[in-house]
C-alpha cells in the first residue's frame, strides 16, 4: 500500500512538472537577445562571450529561431527543424550548442523561438523537406497544410498541379506568408513532438517561445508541451486581454495551464503613458484592455502565466520604418516600471545595450526585495507628472515612481529609503529590511564614478562597513552612514559593504568594477583576418556610431541585410584631439564596396569601403595594415625612431615625415 500512494504521489508530481506553464513566484528576468535585422549583434559566438554579465542579471534569455530558413532570414520563415541544417543567419549548429551549453553552466537557460503555425516551402506551393533524425525520416505532406490556406489560393493552386490538402480547416486566424500547418493532423503532431523534444533533450534549450499562436488552437500548445516538457513556455498571443486569457486556458492539462502568454496589454498601457506624458495612464486600461498583471484581470491571477515587456522586434520602429506602437520616448521610466512589476520582465536587447548600468541597478533592486511574478502591489499615488506603485517581495517593499517629477516625490511613509534614481524613475525600499545598498551596479566604467551606500534599516543607528580589496567588511572596516558616496577609481575594484548593527555585520553586498581613465589616449590596431574599419567619431556627434555597408548593384542594401541606419560600432576609446575613436567588425568575410558611417543623424557621404580603414568625417585617411601600421593622421608621439636607431625630436608628427618604416611606441609604423 505504501507502494502504492509513493507511485501516486510521483504521478502528481510528474504531471504538475508537465503542465507548469510557468514556475509558480519566479523571480527572474529574462532578456530578448535580438532585435529585427540585428544579425551582427544576435551572432551566438558574440552572445556566448557575454555570459559573465548576462548572468549577472538574467536567468533566461531569449533567442531567434535557430533553424537554417534556406538563406538570411530572422527565423519566421521556419524551413529546416532537425540537426544537420542548424546553420543560420546568426551562427553555425557547433557555435549555437556551444553558446547554450555555456550558458546553462551559468545558471541562464537558453529560450527556443518555436514557429510551428506555418512553415516555408523547398519549392513550389506545398513541398516540404524530408529530414533524418535518429533514424527516423520526418516530412510533412500537402495534406499536413489546412484547407483553407491563404483563403483559398493555395487549395486552388494544389488542384491545378495534382495535390490534394488537408480536409481540415484552420483552427485558428490565417496567415498567407506561408502554408498553415494543419495540428489536427497525426504526421504534423508527430514530427511537431519530435522537433520539441529535439531542442530540448539534443540541443540544450530550457524552454519555448511559441510564434503566433493565434494562428491554431492552444490546446495543441498544451499536447505538445504535456509531451516535451519544457520548463518555460509562453507564447505570442498577439491580442487582447480577453483573448490572451482565454489561450492560456485552452492550453490547460490537468485543469493547470501549459504555458505562458506575452502581456502585450502591459507594453501598451507603458506606451500611452509615455507618449501622451501622462502618467497616470500606468493606472488604466488600453482601449478597454487591462494589463494581465493587473488586479482589475480576474484580481490578478493570470499574472503567473504573464511575461511582460516594454518593446520587442514586432512592436520597434523596424528598420524599413514600420512599427506597431513602438516605444518612443522615456526607455528608463518605462524599464523601471516593467522591472518593478509582478510578472516575468522581459528585457529588450537595444534598451540592454543602450541603458545597461541603469537596467542592472534596477534588476538589483528587483532582487534585493524580492520581487516574483506573483507579487501584489498597490497604487500609491497617481497624476499627470508621475505614478507611484510600491510591490510586495518576498524580502521587502519596493516603491517605484516613474514620471516626469518623479525626482521631486517624497514617500509619505517615512519607511522608505531611496536607493535609486535617474531620468524621470526612483526607486524606494522598505527600512524594515534590514540590507546594505550601493547603487551603483557592477560592470565596466569609462572614467571614476562615486557610488552611494545606503543603509535600508529602520535602526538610525545603523552603520555601513566595506572594503575595496574583496575582503569581506568587518566592525573593523572603514565606517560610514547611510548616504555617503565614496570614489570607485579607476582600475578593477571589488567593493563589498555590509550593515552593522550592534557590533555585527550582516547583509553583505559585493560590486565589482572596472574602471578606465577616461583621459587615456588609444591607437587603433589591425584585426587579424577580419573585415574591419575604424571611425574617428567628431565631437558634435551624438553617442553613436552606426556603420552602414553595401555593395555596387544592390540597391544599397547591406549584404547582411540591415537596413539604415545599419549596425551598431563599438567605441574603443578617445584620442589624443579628443575625438572618440570607434571600430566596427564584420560578422561576415564579405568585403563591402561602400560604407557609409552615422550617428541617426548626422552621416558622412557615401564612402569607398577599404579593409582595415581609417575614416574621418571627411573620408578615408589611413590604411591599417599587418606591419603594425599607424593612421597618417596619427597625433605626434613622444618620440620617433628611424630604423637606424635616431630619435627624431620631440613633437615630430608622422605625417611630416618621408614615406618609409619607423619606430613609434615600439611598433613598426609604415607611412
Amino acid at each position: 500500500m505504501k507502494r502504492f500512494y509513493t507511485t501516486l504521489l510521483m504521478m502528481v508530481v510528474a504531471l504538475g512538472m508537465m503542465a507548469q506553464g510557468w514556475p509558480e513566484k519566479y523571480n527572474g528576468v529574462m532578456l530578448q537577445a535580438f532585435y529585427w535585422d540585428g544579425f551582427a549583434d544576435a551572432q551566438w559566438s558574440r552572445l556566448e562571450k557575454q555570459v559573465d554579465e548576462l548572468a549577472q542579471y538574467f536567468t533566461l534569455v531569449w533567442i531567434p529561431q535557430s533553424g537554417n530558413c534556406g538563406g538570411q532570414s530572422m527565423g519566421y520563415d521556419d524551413l529546416y527543424w532537425f540537426p544537420g541544417h542548424y546553420n543560420s543567419s546568426f551562427g553555425t549548429e557547433a557555435e549555437l550548442r556551444s553558446m547554450i551549453k555555456t550558458f546553462k553552466t551559468k545558471g541562464i537557460g537558453t529560450i527556443a523561438d518555436v514557429v510551428v503555425n506555418h512553415r516555408k516551402n523547398v519549392s513550389n506551393w506545398v513541398d516540404f523537406p524530408a529530414e533524418t533524425y535518429n533514424g527516423v525520416t520526418y516530412q510533412l505532406k500537402s495534406t499536413d497544410i489546412v484547407a483553407d490556406d491563404d483563403d483559398g489560393k493555395t487549395k486552388s493552386w494544389a488542384s491545378q498541379n495534382g495535390y490534394s490538402l488537408s480536409s481540415n480547416n484552420d483552427t485558428g486566424e490565417g496567415w498567407d506568408g506561408m502554408r498553415d500547418l494543419d495540428h489536427k493532423s497525426e504526421n504534423v503532431q508527430t514530427s511537431v513532438k519530435a522537433y520539441l523534444k529535439m531542442l530540448l533533450d539534443d540541443i540544450g534549450y530550457t524552454g519555448f517561445r511559441y510564434d503566433m499562436v493565434k494562428g491554431y488552437s492552444g490546446s495543441f500548445t498544451g499536447m505538445y508541451n504535456t509531451h516535451a516538457k519544457p520548463q518555460f513556455s509562453v507564447g505570442e498571443c498577439w491580442d487582447g486581454t480577453n483573448t490572451i486569457k482565454n489561450w492560456i486556458d485552452a492550453t490547460k492539462v490537468n485543469n493547470t495551464p501549459t504555458s505562458a502568454a506575452f502581456d502585450f496589454q502591459f507594453k501598451y498601457v507603458v506606451r500611452n503613458a509615455t507618449d501622451q506624458k501622462n502618467w497616470s495612464l500606468l493606472g488604466s486600461q488600453n482601449d478597454g484592455n487591462w494589463p494581465l498583471v493587473s488586479d482589475q484581470t480576474v484580481y490578478g491571477s493570470y499574472r503567473r502565466w504573464a511575461v511582460t515587456f516594454v518593446e520587442n522586434h514586432d512592436t520597434e520602429v523596424r528598420p524599413d520604418g514600420s512599427s506597431n506602437g513602438p516605444l518612443r520616448r522615456d526607455t528608463l521610466a518605462a524599464n523601471a516600471y516593467l522591472l518593478a512589476m509582478p510578472g516575468t520582465p522581459c528585457i529588450f536587447l537595444k534598451h540592454w545595450q543602450d541603458c545597461k548600468q541603469d537596467i542592472k541597478a534596477m534588476i538589483d533592486v528587483r532582487k534585493v526585495a524580492g520581487i516574483h511574478n506573483q507579487s501584489s502591489y498597490t497604487n500609491t499615488a497617481s497624476n499627470k507628472d508621475y505614478y507611484v506603485v510600491t510591490v510586495t517581495g518576498m524580502n521587502g517593499q519596493l516603491m517605484a515612481v516613474v514620471g516626469t517629477k518623479a525626482g521631486s516625490y517624497a514617500p509619505t511613509n517615512q519607511n522608505f529609503v531611496k536607493v535609486l534614481s535617474g531620468y524621470h524613475y526612483a526607486y524606494f525600499l522598505k527600512n524594515d529590511m534590514n540590507v546594505a545598498w550601493v547603487d551603483l551596479a557592477s560592470g565596466a566604467y569609462e572614467g571614476a564614478r562615486k557610488a552611494t551606500l545606503t543603509a535600508v534599516c529602520s535602526d538610525s543607528s545603523a552603520k555601513l562597513v566595506y572594503t575595496t580589496d574583496g575582503s569581506d567588511p568587518t566592525a573593523n572596516s572603514r565606517q560610514v552612514t547611510s548616504g555617503t558616496q565614496i570614489d570607485i577609481p579607476v582600475g578593477k575594484t571589488t567593493l563589498k559593504v555590509g550593515l552593522l548593527m550592534g557590533g555585527t555585520v550582516t547583509s553583505i553586498i559585493t560590486r565589482e568594477y572596472s574602471v578606465t581613465d577616461e583621459s587615456t589616449v588609444v591607437t587603433p590596431t589591425y584585426v587579424e583576418g577580419k573585415v574591419f574599419a575604424y571611425f574617428e567619431k567628431p565631437t558634435s556627434w551624438g553617442n553613436k556610431v552606426n556603420v552602414w555597408v553595401w555593395q555596387t548593384g544592390k540597391d544599397g542594401k547591406d549584404y547582411l541585410g540591415v537596413a539604415w541606419p545599419g549596425v551598431a560600432a563599438t567605441k574603443v576609446g578617445k584620442l589624443e584631439n579628443g575625438n572618440e575613436l570607434w571600430r566596427w567588425i564584420s560578422s561576415s568575410d564579405v568585403i563591402p564596396d561602400n560604407i557609409i558611417f552615422n550617428d541617426g543623424s548626422n552621416k558622412t557621404a557615401d564612402l569607398k569601403f577599404t579593409n582595415g580603414g581609417y575614416y574621418t568625417k571627411d573620408g578615408l585617411a589611413s590604411v591599417l595594415t599587418g606591419i603594425a601600421s599607424t593612421p597618417t593622421i596619427q597625433h605626434p608621439t613622444p618620440y620617433i625612431y628611424t630604423l637606424d636607431g635616431r630619435r627624431l625630436p620631440m613633437g615630430t608628427s608622422v605625417n611630416s615625415l618621408p614615406r618609409g618604416v619607423y619606430i613609434v611606441n615600439g611598433k613598426k609604423v609604415v607611412k
